[in-house]
């Protein structure tokens, strides 16, 4: 059996009582979300003025995330699936504000409340059907559009995903993209393929805000660029603007001419059918304005 979590049954069910306590209770789990979360604030570049923001934390489960935004000064709105782990956090008596939601139906917060918001390890499970009602591109697009319209202008969104593959990842980064957002992917340790991490780096608001893209960081703990990478796996996918394509206008389009129409009225006549008597103004273009 596949050790992706989200390959093996629906959140809301592998995250029961018993995973979310052996979950929560693991010191390697709590190190490594304690790691992404920090990376994920660190990529939200926030304003450094001591004013506390209010953040979102999604699929917070049982506030491993949600501690780091506490011990930064931020309050924070938890939002998940899984009952049983956001039992776990209320029992830890967490600082944040817990809500049982489904992200694939739309957050369901206020617009333009929100001032930054990360997710670790969650936004891949849209990925998947866990139900016949389930269609991965619709609940991308209600999640996408949802968070756009929570998030104040200039706000950023930092979702680490752990994406199956390629196609995962421009699937994700595509609605992204058709929900307004700009910005794209920084990879952390490109070449290593147990400390490989994934960031999506959203920016709320017009092109006129600034996008610009954070440099991941190399096994050294340095800042590299995709310049500096051959595998095509492994640059990072930078858009710093939407680019919604266009619908291509049909030029070689017959428009259906009088003939037509009266062929049309002449048929419904034989069989029966009450139609409207000829006149010079059958079938003539009505003009754009009146």
């Amino acid at each position: 059996m596949s050790s992706r979590p989200e390959l093996q049954a629906p959140p809301e069910i592998f995250y029961n009582d018993a995973e979310s306590r052996k979950y929560t209770s693991s010191s390697r789990i709590m190190e490594i979300q304690a790691k992404l979360s920090e990376r994920a604030l660190e990529l939200l570049a926030l304003p450094d003025d001591g004013v506390p923001r209010l953040m979102l934390d999604i699929g917070c489960g049982s506030g491993l995330s949600g501690e780091t935004l506490s011990d930064s000064g931020h309050q924070w709105i938890g939002l998940d699936i899984s009952q049983s782990m956001l039992n776990v956090a209320l029992e830890r008596e967490v600082e944040g504000d817990l809500l049982l939601a489904d992200m694939g139906q739309g957050l369901g917060l206020r617009p333009g409340v929100i001032d930054g918001a990360i997710s670790i390890s969650a936004v891949q499970w849209l990925c998947n059907a866990d139900k016949k009602s389930h269609e991965p591109r619709l609940r991308l697009k209600a999640f996408f559009g949802s968070l756009y319209r929570c998030l104040a202008r200039g706000a950023r969104a930092v979702l680490q995903v752990y994406p199956e593959n390629i196609a995962q990842r421009e699937l994700i980064l595509g609605f992204a993209m058709r929900a307004g957002f700009a910005g794209g992917v920084v990879v952390d340790y490109p070449h290593s393929s147990k400390s490989r991490k994934e960031y999506l780096v959203l920016t709320c608001g017009p092109p006129s805000v600034s996008t610009a893209l954070p440099s991941g960081k190399n096994e050294d703990g340095e800042d590299w660029s995709d310049e500096d990478s051959e595998d095509e796996e492994n640059q990072t996918v930078c858009i710093s603007e939407r680019h919604r394509p266009r619908k291509k206008l049909k030029l070689t389009k017959k428009t259906k001419g009088r003939q037509w129409v009266l062929n049309k009225k002449e048929q419904k006549r034989r069989k029966g059918d009450v139609v409207p008597a000829d006149s010079k103004y059958t079938a003539r273009k009505r003009k754009a304005r009146f």
